[in-house]
């Protein structure tokens, strides 16, 4: 399943993000993963959830972005949850908001194949989200 916290550059997407994973480990019974540009937030998240800066790997590309979770999650067979913070600069999508749909399908297949959630801000507004993805918005701020 994917579900979409939206909106533009510093509306608060990643405060909500961080709320949704901390709320979430309380209740898992799997692990969770929080992927971002940095180790800024290591300090707000419960120390139970696995923070990765995807910067610090040689990540180039929304291919090797996908081959990175994909290694994530074969190394995990208790991997229920991916937060995906600052999704478009993670995946190398920035500038290239058309690809949405490509890269979101994308997930939507591995989250079904793998059982794997995934949590995913992104710096869109709602017309830009592809028609079939708008139901997965669960924060648009």
């Amino acid at each position: 399943m994917l579900q979409l916290i939206i909106g533009e550059k510093g509306k608060g997407k990643t405060k909500v993000l961080l709320e949704k994973a901390n709320q979430e480990i309380k209740n898992a019974n799997g692990n969770i993963v929080y992927l971002d540009k940095s180790s800024q937030h290591m300090y707000e998240l419960n120390n139970k959830v696995r923070l990765i800066d995807v910067t610090t790997f040689p990540v180039r590309g929304f291919d090797a972005f996908v081959g990175f979770i994909c290694g994530i999650i074969s190394q995990d067979h208790d991997l229920e949850q991916m937060y995906l913070d600052s999704f478009l600069t993670l995946a190398g999508l920035e500038g290239q908001e058309d690809n949405i749909e490509g890269a979101l399908d994308k997930l939507e297949m591995i989250s079904r194949k793998y059982d794997v959630n995934f949590v995913i801000s992104i710096s869109v507004t709602a017309p830009q989200v592809p028609d079939k993805m708008k139901d997965c918005i669960i924060a648009e701020l």
